[in-house]
């Protein structure tokens, strides 16, 4: 069971570690084509992604790899409710990276905390 948690945990960070890393590559693509015509932005729906893992939470108790495994990291056009491109505020945009960079920090380490943990727990049962 503890093999099981730590795969998904694990599992968990690293893959909101590569959204978050794929989420500032779509902000600075927006950013370095704010003023390009016919430019479409991306997005990145991560937290739309992840309602798969979240209704096995709610219906098991649990989140396992076969619920990660459905959540598929890629960008999408950013349209409004008609369909049409949004256009790319730089305002918003550069506040999304920096939400972004602190989101990525606050991740990286989550999962250097979560590794310690084991390292101490493999250490100390040595002794």
């Amino acid at each position: 069971m503890t093999e099981g948690l730590e795969a998904i945990t694990a599992a968990t960070l690293g893959l909101a570690l590569d959204a978050a890393s794929m989420r500032q590559q779509a902000i600075a693509a927006n950013i370095a084509n704010q003023g390009t015509e016919g430019y479409v932005p991306v997005k990145l729906d991560f937290e739309g992604q992840l309602e798969q893992a979240r209704r096995a939470l709610d219906s098991k108790g649990s989140v396992d790899a076969f619920a990660l495994s459905a959540v598929r990291l890629q960008l999408e056009p950013a349209l409004d409710a008609q369909g049409v491109p949004v256009k790319v505020q730089l305002d918003e945009q550069v506040a999304d990276m920096a939400q972004n960079a602190v989101q990525y920090q606050v991740l990286a380490r989550a999962l250097n905390r979560h590794y310690s943990i084991l390292s101490t727990a493999v250490n100390d049962g040595k002794r």
